[in-house]
Parts: structure tokens; C-alpha cells; sequence
């Protein structure tokens, strides 16, 4: 049994955890290049937490450049075994408005831009994303989320586009046809690197408006949305709090294998794998390549 890590990625509007005691910035170097930011260390009731912001202080970085090889990689350094990634979204149903909090457990991804895997030449490796969250987890953002009376709603597809414009209407009734519950431009690759790097992942997906479908909402509207992120801040920095002072100091194992997703994943000779390629790898794979 090893020792829980709490990991909190925040995305637009959540930049900070002002919660955290004996909180500092901790530059983390990563042989994957630059992450987002520095990450912020602390503890919440004696539960270590590693926040990093996703787009960076100040919201510097748009989707499309964001590192997320780089950004996990220093989260897995920092220790990290569970992972909750929260995000803004737009909506594609009625009853999931404005101001709603969505714990995803679905993704279809869009993203065409972005590197998605540790794995390359040299090291090959296919791990399972049927179930791309971990159960635990999700039901610990959830109990953590009605216990501070938020909106929140348990299970839903998150549709992840490549951005940084929003959708054209077709696309957007295109995407309600698949049965989409929202869409936002973050949370892949995320997901599928958290799984190669072994680590428990939730997603908080924000709704800050209908996207474009809705008759009655028309447009996205950039001032609405900033004025719903300001609202739905405040709630995610009351569930993280929340969360982390009922977590668990030890990490449960997790009943779908998200942290032993590697066990039978690699599957290059070892006497045909890429020296440099193993060198970048060790925290995220340290685990298993390591003889």
C-alpha cells in the first residue's frame, strides 16, 4: 500500500488553491519538455496535494500547446496517485445547464494536434481505456460534491475538440446525435497519458453554457461564460476541500487496474527498446521497466 498524493489539474478559471497549508511553487523538471506551470505543493488535514493549472497563471497557454505529456509527467513526480482533472464545458442537454457539475466516466476524442502518448518507437504500448476513470475515485468527487450541496450530476460523455474556436452548429447538433452529455477542448489527451502513467483519474466537467445548439441560447457568449466560470470557481475550490479532507491517506487500489495499467501493456522485446526512449520514461513507467 503506498501513500495517497492527491492531484488536482485546475482549467479555465481555476489557477490556484488558496486552501492548501505549508503551500508552495515547486518547478518540476520533465524530460518531456515544458508543463503548464509550476506545480503547487501542499497538504490539506495532513493529505499531501499537487495542483497544477493547466492553462498556467494567467491563462497562458491555449488547449492545442498544452504540454499534457510534460504535465503528467511531473505530477506522477510529485508523487501523485490520484488525479482530478476539473475543466469548463459547454452542455448538450437541457437538464445539465449552466452552473451544473458533470463527473464524466465517457470520452470521444477529437483532438488531431496534440502528441497522445509516452509510448513510441522503440517502446510500444497499448493500455485499455473502455473505462477511462476510476470508480473509487469518481464516487469520492461525488459523495464531495453533495455533501457541499452542489449541482452535480454522476456519468456522461465528454467530447473533446481540438479548438480553440468553438463548434459550428452542425458540428454541434452532429455531436448531440451521438449522445454527447458535454464538450470542452481539454480533457484528451489527458486522460489516456493519466492512464499510461498508472494514475487514478476523475474528470469535473463545469458546464458554463449550451454550446450552440440551444434555440434559446444561440451564440456562445464569451461574458456569460466568464460570469458562470467566476460561480462554478468558488464551488470547485469547496468540493476540492472537501474531497481532500475525507481522501484517504492510503491509496486504494483501484478495482479496474487504472494504476497497474501497465502490467501487461508493453509489449517491445526488451532487447528492442530505445535506451532514450526508457530514460524519459521512468517515472511514468519506472514501475514496470525498471528490472
Amino acid at each position: 500500500m503506498s501513500k495517497s498524493v492527491l492531484g488536482i489539474i485546475g482549467g479555465s478559471g481555476v489557477y490556484d488553491l488558496p486552501e492548501l497549508e505549508g503551500a508552495h511553487w515547486e518547478e518540476i523538471a520533465s524530460p518531456w519538455g515544458e508543463p503548464s506551470d509550476q506545480v503547487r505543493m501542499g497538504e490539506i488535514d495532513g493529505l499531501d496535494v499537487a495542483f497544477l493549472p493547466r492553462h498556467g497563471r494567467g491563462h497562458k497557454v491555449p488547449p492545442s500547446e498544452i504540454n499534457y505529456r510534460a504535465n503528467i509527467d511531473v505530477l506522477k513526480r510529485a508523487g501523485v496517485t490520484d488525479l482530478v482533472s476539473v475543466s469548463a464545458c459547454g452542455s448538450f442537454r437541457e437538464d445539465l445547464p449552466p452552473g451544473m457539475f458533470v463527473i464524466v466516466d465517457q470520452f470521444i476524442d477529437r483532438t488531431f494536434a496534440r502528441d497522445k502518448s509516452f509510448f513510441g518507437k522503440g517502446c510500444v504500448a497499448h493500455v485499455p481505456m473502455a473505462d477511462p476513470v476510476s470508480p473509487l475515485l469518481v464516487e469520492r468527487v461525488y459523495q464531495a460534491a453533495l455533501s457541499e450541496d452542489i449541482k452535480v450530476h454522476k456519468g456522461g460523455t465528454y467530447l473533446a475538440m481540438e479548438g480553440p474556436q468553438f463548434s459550428t452548429l452542425a458540428e454541434s447538433e452532429l455531436y448531440r446525435q451521438w449522445g454527447c452529455d458535454v464538450i470542452g477542448m481539454t480533457n484528451m489527451p489527458e486522460a489516456k497519458l493519466a492512464r499510461e502513467a498508472e494514475l487514478c483519474y476523475a474528470s469535473i466537467a463545469m458546464v458554463t453554457d449550451f454550446d450552440c445548439w440551444h434555440p434559446d441560447h444561440g451564440d456562445v457568449d464569451i461574458s456569460e461564460i466568464l460570469r458562470v466560470m467566476g460561480s462554478n470557481t468558488n464551488l470547485a475550490a469547496r468540493l476540492i476541500l472537501q474531497l481532500a479532507r475525507t481522501f484517504p491517506k492510503t491509496h486504494e487500489p483501484c478495482p479496474i487496474g487504472s494504476d497497474c495499467a501497465l502490467d501487461f501493456a508493453i509489449i517491445t522485446d526488451p532487447q528492442a527498446r530505445d535506451q532514450d526512449l526508457l530514460k524519459k520514461l521512468d517515472a511514468v513507467a519506472g514501475r514496470v521497466l525498471t528490472p
